[in-house]
């Protein structure tokens, strides 16, 4: 016989943001609890509103299932004694087990006697498991967690009360001094408490008290609220998820409405409106069907329809004052010229040990141009960039970016224009910031992807040439994500990037210019590289490439980001070809046998000391790849290494290669020596799991 179970912990109202994963860690757990203790369901619902979280299990079994198990004890001979009575060991293993000398008995295992017992533990009832679930509860994390009261436990927030209902049947616990009932609270100030039948009551007993506890159906409203409104008046609202999210956590019985400021304000760049709605207000923007910013905003209000036009006109007051510090920003950032934003920068700092924000740029601007070079960009290209690249941290002295911190970089790019910037400089200096995070927008112009690129490079570099590295999940300086994000531009660019010849140059220039540039720094080649390969891995994982092709490619003497990128994707294509694992197994044996050369020795191969025609098979073909390799494309390359799997075959099954003749075995080695080295420029194919 199955049964419904319904916990619901009653809160002071939660953070928005943390609402959902709070409720995900609270299924999580319980779900964890439930296995662990052998209770048997089919699924768990969730619900979450601030001032609840609450789950409940579907078709809970009654008790839990029988432990039926032979436990196996001590060997035979350390079981008895001389005397041949049990010994101490095979009671005390009685004893753990829960039974008595007459339940032991021998059995064979693994060619040897040993003692053993049956088993049997009858399942507890679900009402006796379920009442300790306030201690998984309570090991429940949160971003912060406060105390209340005179209490010492700490909580997202004080708990108010519990509900916990098997079926129609309380289950007595206690959660931070709260008792369990059937009691819960409706809306705080259109509700009242309500008294929860049964568990299968939960949603609507709720309703009817003004709450939606079904977080989806309370985000669906929402929506539907707000698409009926944009039919009425024939507008565009853009629904931001992360809005939605953050305002459904912040109702428990939505009524969305329309509210209204005053046109002058539309004067001011729309960016800068909707993110003071946004980010201050949690208002939804509306547009004109030409998608103009219109002066009306869509607020959700936490309750309903009545007096929902005074509720609309208090919001409109609060944003008033919020526009007009706005606008006043606004008016007066445009006063300043770029230049002199420029000069401000001087002064502030971009961390105590590296420098200020203006020698960072002074880097900037020299890194780019190496970069610039290197990729290709043209001329007029070319110029833009040195122009954005002097002037694209101007805006972080500005009024509204002060105010605006998440406008940073479209304020510059709108400052810029406004100041007769050039569109492709003002791109760029919005675009340097990108990518924001591991799967946001990327920079789609040139220009502004070096510049994005040129940037990151330089945290990375200053960071770590002082010593501010990341250690282990700890990364205050998200250097991380700085590495991420040039992986993720040079990739979507497919611009050769040879990370150490380009970190070789860009260290030796500034270090020649440490004046000008602020500093001196320290070597970081290696350091870098083998945090931007970990990176790499992680991107690789993120395009399901096998480990061991990640590690063949990690581990190659490649250093070309786009070729590794190349390289990745030819061996995840071959991978299931029939002719992969041999020629990895020939590949890799020559790999093996090479590493004994003597990289001192002769690095040329003697025709004349040959004693086999399979070796000399194997030079001629070799050399033949060799002369067009640097014309092959990276899969001819790799097909061109297959096809000298049957001559590599041959050559081992006619030649011994560790022979006593040092002149003899030193040219076989060199002529392996040469194979691996071009089998390792590709990736190390060594690492590759071909059984």
């Amino acid at each position: 016989m199955t049964k419904q179970f319904l916990m619901e912990i009653g809160l002071e109202e939660i953070p928005a943001h943390i609402v959902t994963p709070s409720i995900n860690q609270l299924v999580e757990k319980v779900t964890t609890f439930l296995n662990e203790n052998r209770l048997e369901f089919t699924s768990i619902e969730s619900f979450s509103t601030p001032r609840r979280l609450a789950i409940r299990v579907n078709e809970l079994a009654d008790k839990q299932t029988n432990i039926e198990e032979k436990a196996k004890g001590p060997a035979k001979r350390i079981a008895l004694d001389k005397e041949g009575e049990w010994s101490k060991a095979a009671l005390g293993f009685a004893r753990g087990q829960k039974a008595s000398s007459d339940d032991l008995f021998f059995e064979d295992f693994n060619g040897e006697e040993y003692v053993f017992v049956n088993k049997f533990i009858e399942g507890k009832l679900a009402e006796e498991v379920l009442s300790t679930l306030p201690e998984v509860v309570k090991q429940m994390t949160f971003p912060v967690s406060m105390h209340w009261a005179n209490y010492d436990y700490k909580f997202i927030r004080p708990v108010h009360w519990l509900v916990s209902l098997l079926d129609d049947a309380v289950i007595p616990m206690t959660l931070f001094n709260v008792a369990s009932g059937r009691i819960s609270r409706g809306h705080r100030f259109l509700g009242k408490e309500t008294e929860i039948a049964h568990a299968k009551d939960y949603e609507m007993a709720l309703e009817k008290e003004f709450v939606m506890v079904d977080a989806e159906k309370r985000k669906e409203t929402i929506i539907n609220q707000i698409k009926e409104i944009e039919r009425a008046n024939s507008w565009i609202i853009p629904i931001d998820d992360n809005l939605l999210e953050e305002v459904n956590n912040l109702v428990e019985y939505p009524t969305a409405f329309i509210g209204d400021f005053e046109e002058q304000y539309l004067n001011v760049p729309s960016e800068i409106l909707i993110t003071s709605m946004k980010e201050h207000q949690r208002y939804f923007e509306v547009l004109s069907q030409n998608n103009d910013l219109l002066n009306h905003f869509i607020g959700v209000r936490n309750g309903n329809e009545e007096f929902i036009e005074n509720v609309a006109k208090g919001n409109a007051k609060v944003l008033k004052a919020r526009l007009e510090d706005a606008e006043f920003f606004y008016q007066e950032d445009v006063k300043g010229s770029i230049d002199s934003y420029v000069e401000k920068l001087k002064n502030v700092t971009f961390h105590e040990k590296i420098g200020s924000m203006f020698e960072k740029m002074q880097r900037v601007n020299a890194i780019s141009k190496v970069i610039g070079k290197h990729v290709g960009l043209t001329d007029a290209e070319l110029a833009d960039l040195d122009r954005a690249s002097q002037i694209y941290k101007f805006d972080l002295v500005t009024l509204m970016v002060d105010e605006f911190p998440e406008l940073q970089g479209i304020i510059g790019e709108k400052y810029a224009l406004l100041h007769g910037e050039k569109k492709e400089v003002a791109q760029a200096i919005r675009e340097h910031y990108l990518p924001k995070s591991s799967d946001s927008d990327l920079p789609e112009s040139n220009i502004g992807a070096v510049l994005a690129i040129s940037e990151k490079i330089d945290t990375l570099i200053t960071f770590f040439s002082v010593g501010l590295t990341p250690k282990g999940s700890n990364d205050p300086y998200a250097l991380r994500r700085q590495a991420y994000g040039i992986i993720r531009i040079i990739e979507s660019k497919g611009w050769t990037f040879p990370v150490e010849n380009l970190h070789h140059e860009i260290e030796t220039m500034i270090n020649k210019n440490e004046e000008k540039f602020g500093l001196h720094l320290e070597e970081t080649n290696q350091s870098i590289h083998t945090f931007l390969m970990g990176r790499m891995k992680q991107w690789f994982n993120g395009k399901n490439i096998r480990h061991d092709i990640i590690e063949a490619v990690i581990e190659s003497r490649q250093d070309d980001l786009s070729q590794m990128f190349e390289v990745a994707e030819i061996l995840k294509a071959n991978a299931t070809k029939n002719d992969f694992k041999p020629s990895v197994e020939s590949l890799t044996r020559v790999i093996n046998l090479a590493s004994k050369a003597d990289a001192t020795g002769s690095l040329v191969v003697d025709e004349a000391l040959f004693e086999n025609e399979s070796e000399k098979n194997l030079y001629e073909a070799f050399n033949e790849i060799k002369d067009k390799a640097s014309t092959l494309t990276l899969t001819e390359n790799f097909d061109a290494l297959k096809s000298l799997n049957p001559l590599i075959e041959a050559y081992f099954e006619n030649t011994m290669v560790m022979v006593d003749d040092e002149k003899v075995r030193n040219n076989r080695l060199v002529q392996l020596r040469e194979i691996a080295q071009m089998a390792l420029s590709f990736a190390s194919l060594d690492k590759l799991i071909v059984k």
